[in-house]
């Protein structure tokens, strides 16, 4: 088991071809100050857009509660997404309900989650994006 790093950056990026459409994710764990720590992608399936974004979501906060996480600053790209897990925008389709109650169920296991919108051009979010698209690919 790795030491614990109570402090973390979390960028992820969830995507689908097609949308609904074959669907992967990718998630990279930094330290504060952006160190890699841990990168994960894989395949889900088919699914939209915006169900890859919070199943993205979803499986960063389990990595980061296996690393023994407090504190999350958590990056992405879709700006719905993040604006509707900081409480800026409604959520009007059940199945984004669903996954958003699950998000909020995860936050739980930590002191402080902040989700905050990034632009794609941002290095590390292309570099999650990357990762999503290698596994489409089947490069994982």
């Amino acid at each position: 088991m790795p030491p614990p790093h109570k402090r973390i950056r979390i960028y992820s990026d969830g995507g689908a071809r097609g949308n609904p459409g074959p669907a992967a994710i990718g998630v990279l764990i930094c330290d504060p100050q952006g160190e890699y720590l841990q990168d994960h992608n894989e395949v889900i399936g088919t699914a939209t857009n915006n169900i890859a974004e919070y199943t993205a979501i979803i499986v960063g906060l389990e990595l980061a509660k296996k690393l023994g996480a407090e504190e999350i600053e958590y990056f992405l790209d879709s700006e719905l997404v993040a604006n509707q897990l900081s409480g800026c925008y409604r959520i009007k389709t059940p199945h984004l309900r669903t996954l958003f109650n699950k998000v909020k169920a995860s936050e739980k296991f930590f002191k402080k989650v902040l989700f905050t919108h990034l632009p794609r051009t941002h290095e590390k979010i292309r570099y999650v994006d990357k990762l999503v698209n290698q596994a489409l690919d089947g490069e994982a």
